[in-house]
């Protein structure tokens, strides 16, 4: 009698199992099929990560701002980023009220000049917030 792998399915489904599973009998890894779920591998210890950026594109603060700079405008973007611009004062406190804003967004808006506003950094501005500076 030929012993088969398994008494619970069929051999074609045995087959199947066995051949999705042969690469790891034989290399003692992972098959080509379960590529992606192999974790990346890690710097070892006192390595450093090799991840280069672009010139201009390193994270970090840029140039004219700081930090509180940057996370507040964040901030104003995420609750303001879908508005039409240009837009007063009125629409963008609007804005922020109908999309619930965090009253910190809302009362910095509410703090905004009477005026036109092109885009963020022009709130940004306004609000005293740093811009940053383009090397050209």
């Amino acid at each position: 009698m030929e012993q088969r792998g398994s008494d619970k399915h069929g051999p074609r489904l045995d087959d199947q199992q066995k051949h999705e599973t042969e690469g790891m009998v034989r290399g003692g890894g992972t098959t080509h099929a379960e590529e992606w779920k192999e974790p990346e591998a890690m710097p070892a210890a006192g390595e450093e990560s090799q991840q280069s950026y672009p010139p201009g594109h390193e994270p970090g603060v840029p140039e004219g701002m700081t930090q509180r700079d940057v996370d507040v405008r964040s901030d104003l973007a995420k609750w303001l980023s879908d508005t039409h611009w240009p837009s007063s004062k009125a629409e963008l406190v609007r804005h922020a009220e109908e999309a619930n804003a965090p009253d910190q967004v809302a009362d910095m808006v509410r703090s905004l000049p009477e005026r036109q506003y092109k885009n963020m950094a022009d709130v940004a501005k306004a609000l005293g917030l740093g811009v940053e500076k383009r090397r050209w």
